[in-house]
């Protein structure tokens, strides 16, 4: 396994100006960095990639902004914007020699609301066709995508890896992935090491939080359970800390982090990864 960190515990909008970050991230032991891109125009691509080579890291991963206006099952201009901004991403990811774009592709995030058998299936086709779409372009580039579930608070449309890997057959490219994160699987499924062990794999990508969004470890999570179950499927791929704190407003904000869970940002990254290395 290589153990990564998101950007949003320490930045929003991650610009080519934030590689300042990175000897840090070295010094703390990270192997690589998720880039929570907003914007594909916020980097230079060729000079974050030099960044990375420069510290001995790599772009495990980028977490795809899903915020309003960008959703797949959303009005025709939405689902045009949302499709733009990760084609955008895709093409810049062979630069940065990024291998994965992951998050809740499918729709904004905190779109959440009741709707009928029927509209769903409506809404379900419209994302099927769309991902079919990226999926060929991801693989024409050479880059894969990965779906996240999100808990009930954040999305209505995909919670679990059950319907999670529903979408990624009924969409049936090598290029779609699922994404897991331990802070919705905590909310949603019925028994986590169950829900990894389904995706076989299908896992693509790996986010470790603590239930309450703080550091793992330092939470209620059966950690050896899910430790156990990622060797059983033989996952060897990115687990990556997303965790949040109060000093990024507009992330707090968004994830609501109302209080502060943990001493500091620091203290997430440097304890989470010790805890993420001697137990997975």
């Amino acid at each position: 396994m290589k153990f990564g960190i998101n950007t949003f515990l320490f930045t929003s909008p991650f610009k080519s100006d934030s590689i300042s970050l990175f000897p840090t991230f070295k010094k703390w032991g990270f192997d690589s960095v998720e880039i929570a891109l907003e914007d594909a125009s916020h980097i230079d691509p060729k000079l974050v990639k030099k960044a990375l080579d420069e510290n001995g890291l790599t772009c495990g991963s980028i977490c795809a902004a899903m915020g309003p206006g960008r959703d797949l099952r959303g009005t025709p201009e939405e689902q045009n914007t949302a499709a733009q901004y990760i084609c955008e991403v895709i093409d810049i990811m062979p630069v940065l020699g990024c291998p994965i774009l992951v998050g809740p592709l499918y729709s904004s995030v905190g779109r959440a609301e009741p709707v009928s058998e029927e509209d769903y299936q409506t809404q379900w086709d419209t994302v099927v066709n769309n991902l079919k779409k990226l999926t060929m372009y991801a693989e024409q580039t050479g880059v894969k995508l990965a779906i996240e579930p999100l808990n009930r608070y954040e999305t209505d449309f995909i919670n679990t890896a059950e319907r999670a890997l529903e979408m990624i057959a009924a969409v049936n490219s090598d290029a779609l992935m699922l994404h897991l994160d331990s802070f919705h699987m905590n909310i949603e499924e019925k028994d986590l090491s169950k829900a990894i062990i389904s995706a076989g794999d299908k896992l693509g990508h790996f986010h470790a939080c603590g239930s309450d969004r703080g550091t793992p470890g330092g939470d209620h999570t059966d950690w050896s359970k899910i430790s156990a179950a990622l060797n059983q499927i033989g996952y060897d791929k990115q687990v990556v800390i997303e965790s949040f704190t109060t000093d990024v407003k507009i992330i707090a904000k968004a994830a609501s982090i109302w209080r502060k869970i943990e001493p500091s940002q620091e203290d997430i990254a440097i304890k989470g990864l010790d805890f993420l290395k001697r137990v997975l």
